[in-house]
């Protein structure tokens, strides 16, 4: 009985243990993480229509590594499920009112998960190199799972305190493990994937230019 108990602990742990070893080398701060032409921000929730602190702290991250030059665009993905409830508008104005020109950012209102939000950056958006940006304990995740879908990525993790949210999100991490496991094992389509986009070639290809019109509607139940 005890071994069995042990046995079912070490299998359980697996995939948190591979998602450490093969992602250590690729996380990095705002200052030293590699240049790449993408900056991919993943939705962490909304109060009252405005990103949570979480969330506000990865688009902060995102605006220092735009106005430093280290990505030229940004792809921001989350849930649009639902018309009250939308991820990436919201994450695309507090980009724009802190500076990030709006021409830069190509909204994704399918990525319902991390699976989604790395497949459809590859194959919907065209994303071949990125740098990601996520708390700590998301960001190994998301690296793999980026890797997985074809992505040369980078992380970069958000400081946080550890409260209860962190301490919530890191045990939560443990059991989405396996199934990040299961999504790099098996490569599953999105819950959505619609057809090829060109708003990251637009945002990259303007560079330079005057304001230009929004980059990027997405797709999915809830895109416009």
């Amino acid at each position: 009985m005890v071994q069995g108990g042990v046995l079912v602990c070490v299998l359980a742990l697996l995939p948190a243990t591979w998602l450490r070893l093969s992602t250590d080398d690729r996380i990095r701060t705002v200052a030293d993480v590699p240049s790449a032409p993408v900056g991919v921000v993943f939705g962490a929730g909304l109060w009252n229509g405005e990103p949570s602190p979480y969330l506000a702290h990865r688009l902060d991250a995102a605006v220092r590594l735009y106005k430093d030059g280290r990505v030229h665009a940004l792809l921001v993905t989350g849930d649009n499920s639902r018309h009250d409830y939308d991820e990436p508008d919201a994450m695309r104005a507090y980009l724009v009112k802190r500076g990030v020109p709006d021409r830069r950012i190509v909204s994704d209102f399918a990525g319902f998960d991390t699976w989604d939000s790395c497949s459809r950056a590859r194959r919907v958006f065209g994303v071949h190199k990125a740098v990601l940006v996520s708390q700590r304990f998301h960001v190994r995740r998301a690296l793999a799972l980026c890797g997985a879908a074809g992505i040369d990525a980078y992380g970069v993790a958000v400081d946080e305190p550890h409260d209860a949210t962190w301490y919530f999100g890191g045990t939560r991490e443990v059991v989405a493990a396996g199934k990040a496991a299961l999504d790099a094992a098996f490569e599953p389509d999105p819950h959505f994937l619609g057809p090829r986009e060109r708003g990251i070639e637009e945002a990259l290809a303007d560079r330079g230019s005057g304001a230009g019109s929004r980059s990027g509607s997405g797709s999915g139940s809830g895109s416009r």
